[in-house]
């Protein structure tokens, strides 16, 4: 009797030669294939916006800091424009619009705070690391978040800024204030508000080149007001061109340019204040994505 032979591997079955005349057999496949329900797409510049958006609507500091800004422009500017109003001032021919100016410099604040957490926040929880992972392309992150805070920051402080200018001319209306022109309006309410989303997305390159969300609140909120507060103690007569330097191009006298109140009767007017932002964030931008491409996550 002989003895049983054990079974052959199924590697061993598919290298044993055929037989003569046999018809030759393909070869078993190792594993068994897989096909993912999930379809395979080129991914590109709207997955990592669509990505961007969804971070920004659903983190709470969101809420709270666009919720914050909407407060101090809109209730600011709503109660001066009560109390000047209550004062039964003349205004002298001047545009009511310029009122809001002083909201929007406090709310400013609010967009740079968010411009920063955009990208320090996730250096600071280690989520740049997942980010990174499903979006390779560091360029296209940053081109992203840049995208959709510039959008969101531009649309909010749009309406905020139409809003209290609606108030501000109805509220003083008869009292010898002049009806602001199409390019008043214009300047008034698209052009500061493009420039403060060109100011928070400038803070959102500050807080990736520096990945600390205090260190770079603290350098942008210094930026805006210590030329400012320099300039103010600057009283010897040697320095008096730096003074005037200092003067024309801080920020919050920019901003009063869109509203015709310029502190200085020199230096930037009209729109240039928005080309000076723009060049200035592009320069910001471009030096953080050298530096994202060269440091480690």
């Amino acid at each position: 009797m002989s003895t049983p032979q054990p079974p052959m591997p199924q590697s061993a079955a598919a290298e044993w030669p055929a037989a003569p005349g046999a018809a030759p057999s393909a070869p078993a496949p190792a594993y068994p294939t897989y096909t993912s329900p999930i379809p395979v797409v080129r991914t590109h510049l709207g997955h990592a916006l669509a990505s961007e958006w969804t971070k920004i609507r659903s983190v709470r500091s969101t809420m709270w800091t666009l919720g914050v800004l909407v407060a101090l422009v809109v209730g600011i500017g709503l109660l001066t424009g009560l109390v000047i109003a209550n004062a039964d001032p003349d205004l002298g021919g001047e545009s009511p619009l310029s009122l809001g100016f002083f909201g929007l410099l406090l709310g400013s604040m609010c967009l740079i705070t968010l411009g920063v957490l955009t990208t320090a926040s996730e250096y600071g929880t280690g989520m740049i690391r997942t980010t990174m992972v499903a979006c390779p392309s560091r360029g296209r992150v940053l081109a992203a978040k840049a995208l959709v805070f510039f959008l969101v920051a531009f649309v909010v402080t749009l309406v905020c800024a139409s809003v209290v200018g609606l108030l501000h001319v109805s509220l003083l209306e008869g009292y010898n204030a002049s009806e602001p022109t199409g390019g008043e309006w214009l300047k008034g309410t698209v052009g500061v508000s493009l420039y403060l989303a060109l100011l928070g997305t400038l803070s959102l390159a500050v807080g990736s080149i520096v990945r600390h969300s205090a260190g770079a609140i603290t350098i942008m909120i210094a930026l805006v007001l210590a030329p400012l507060v320099i300039a103010l103690f600057m009283f010897s007569p040697s320095l008096s061109d730096v003074q005037q330097a200092l003067f024309e191009y801080s920020i919050p006298n920019q901003m009063s340019i869109f509203y015709a109140n310029s502190l200085s009767e020199s230096g930037p007017s009209g729109w240039d204040p928005l080309w000076i932002m723009l060049v200035a964030a592009g320069a910001a931008l471009g030096a953080a994505f050298a530096l994202l491409r060269k440091r480690d996550v």
